[in-house]
């Protein structure tokens, strides 16, 4: 599915529970106290944020339980062994295409990447199903990210190593830390098949199944997740109009946001 640049963030499961429709938060607060705070939450420093704490809540694993890709191999397209209809992310960058399967992101979330010169940082949130890609400068410094284990409205916090801040992956900013409300630039980024994107990008580099981690990359851990009418994890906003996972494209354009179902499409 290829769609226009700059103005589509991704293809989104949970449309509303990771606050893509909506205005911002309203109970968003900067605070310096709550001392002792630290460790219930993997360990993140916590007494400067912009979203209320009782929001960010455990995902499960520890800090790096779930383990970003910082030293990515990649293969040509004749070497990927991937099945026509598997979904990739497809970053067009600088003239050189690159594939990250979503086989791969659903078990490691981030890959710390450079192409050329330029570091950039492909996210995935297997919860919605939302692939986004970034920059890694921000603020003047180049930074490098890993799973923080912790969630908001349903949706992954990175952190990044230098400073430890969080960042929301759909606000695109930092939300803690030292880095808070510094924002991240987002890449243009097809969420497609495999079939699609090696048509369009015969020469394209593929993520290769060598990560150096086991894992089963041909098994998806969050497999049926899409189809339970119920999300793990709480959202503070529910919107009747459509049921909470349906796949919708997100369209931000001007400060103003829309949902345009995939199925209408």
């Amino acid at each position: 599915m290829s769609v226009p640049r700059r103005r589509v963030l991704a293809c989104v499961v949970a449309a509303t529970a990771a606050g893509l429709v909506g205005p911002t938060d309203a109970g968003a607060q900067a605070t310096e106290g709550d001392p002792g705070r630290m460790l219930p939450h993997n360990g993140f420093d916590l007494r400067r944020r912009s979203i209320p704490l009782e929001a960010i809540v455990s995902g499960g694993p520890p800090r790096d339980g779930i383990p970003a890709i910082d030293r990515p191999r990649f293969v040509p397209a004749r070497n990927a062994r991937l099945a026509p209809g598997d979904r990739v992310l497809g970053v067009l960058h600088r003239g050189v295409a690159r594939a990250y399967p979503v086989r791969i992101l659903n078990w490691h979330e981030i890959v710390n990447d450079r192409i050329g010169t330029d570091p950039i940082a492909v996210t995935y949130c297997p919860l919605c199903g939302s692939g986004v890609v970034f920059s890694s400068v921000a603020g003047g410094r180049e930074l490098d990210f890993g799973v923080s284990g912790l969630l908001y409205e349903s949706d992954m916090l990175l952190y990044d190593r230098q400073t430890e801040s969080l960042w929301s992956q759909l606000k695109y900013r930092a939300v803690s830390g030292p880095m808070l409300d510094q924002r991240l630039t987002r890449l243009p980024a097809d969420h497609t098949t495999w079939r699609d994107w090696r048509a369009r990008h015969p020469r394209t580099e593929v993520l290769s199944f060598d990560t150096g981690f086991e894992r089963d990359y041909g098994r998806d851990p969050y497999d049926g997740y899409d189809r339970d009418p119920a999300t793990l994890f709480p959202v503070s906003r529910t919107d009747a109009r459509l049921p909470p996972k349906t796949w919708v494209l997100g369209v931000e354009h001007g400060g103003h946001h829309k949902a345009y179902p995939l199925d209408a499409l």
